[in-house]
């Protein structure tokens, strides 16, 4: 009888375990109990659906086209700050897309680092960005970027990544950095980071359960921001209105599924990455980043600016995460990709 108590108890607790694993299946934009559909999109050739919006000027009259990609927790109605007097004067036509299950863009189940790349491709080529088009990725939207550089080279004019999120894990890290680095992150979030690289199916459980402290980045703990952050949160007033919207069709499949991505393990590494602008002129890869981002260590971007020596690299002193906002910062980014201005 105790026996078979336990056998029942067991099995119960098996079924309650898988249960509590178990993502809720998201609210498709545009399905019977989805959001409704608000944004242009273009249909990828897998069937899922790209929302965009374009910035600056018309792209028949832009002597520049870029694809800016949007970090966590945000979507394409937070892109860089854009002056319409800097887009008339240089010509610039700004696209900034939500990537897969952010915003008004479809989910995407079998999500990558090379199917964003791929995504992004087809978003430049339906809209009629031509061959070559630059690329600006916010936070954890450089990963992105780094997929480009590596999965469609042959596509981009010139990139640049702004604080971009670093993944601990990627080989080329001396293992004494990239755990110095690691263990300056919260308690929580080297906890978080854990679970998500070593075991991700309990990504949704991990950060949704109340038992343990969850990841500071999905619970918006305003600690992660440095001083400079928080003197610019007024400039993001607007990201707080796009919350809802940022994350209406599920946490899992914009939030968790973006942390399993970008602290997985990758296929690449990407200090193996060539020049990809060997004998072009002015174009390049620009690395821009704060001396005092408490999400992303600095130390590990010098290692990768030495690593790479064909990144432009600018390291801005006092800066936070959130610097691109700070007066002045955006035009300064734009005009370093695409006058190679110092």
């Amino acid at each position: 009888m105790f026996k078979t108590i336990a056998i029942v108890l067991l099995m119960g607790f098996v079924a309650w375990a898988y249960q509590a694993i178990q993502p809720p299946p998201p609210k498709i934009c545009g399905s019977p109990d989805g959001p409704p559909v608000t944004a242009p999109r273009i249909k990828l050739s897998d069937g899922r659906h790209l929302a965009y919006k374009e910035h600056g000027v018309p792209k028949d009259q832009a002597k520049y086209k870029i694809i800016y990609v949007h970090g966590f927790d945000s979507c394409r109605l937070d892109a860089m700050p854009l002056s319409q007097e800097l887009a008339e004067e240089l010509g610039i036509h700004l696209v900034s897309l939500d990537r897969a299950g952010y915003g008004e863009s479809d989910p995407n189940p079998k999500r990558t680092v090379k199917s964003t790349a791929l995504d992004i491709e087809e978003l430049a080529d339906q809209l009629g960005l031509g061959s070559k088009f630059y690329l600006i990725g916010f936070s954890m939207g450089g990963q992105a970027i780094w997929g480009c550089l590596k999965y469609i080279p042959h596509r981009v004019a010139g990139a640049t990544l702004i604080a971009p999120v670093v993944n601990y894990w990627w080989p080329g890290f001396p293992a004494n950095l990239s755990k110095e680095a690691y263990n300056q992150q919260f308690l929580q979030d080297q906890w978080a980071l854990r679970v998500v690289h070593y075991t991700p199916l309990l990504t949704y459980w991990w950060n949704t359960q109340k038992w343990f402290p969850i990841s500071s980045a999905v619970a918006h703990n305003p600690d992660i921001f440095s001083r400079q952050d928080k003197e610019l949160f007024p400039k993001l007033a607007e990201w707080v209105k796009h919350a809802a919207h940022t994350t209406q069709q599920g946490k899992f499949e914009s939030l968790h599924r973006d942390l399993m991505i970008g602290f997985g393990s990758w296929e690449f590494d990407p200090m193996d990455l060539e020049n990809p602008f060997p004998n072009n002129g002015n174009a390049a890869v620009h690395l821009w980043h704060g001396d005092e981002d408490l999400l992303v260590p600095v130390t590990l971007q010098r290692y990768i600016a030495g690593k790479l020596p064909w990144i432009h690299y600018h390291e801005l002193t006092g800066a936070g995460h959130m610097f691109p906002h700070a007066d002045g910062m955006s035009d300064a980014i734009l005009k370093a990709m695409l006058l190679a201005e110092k």
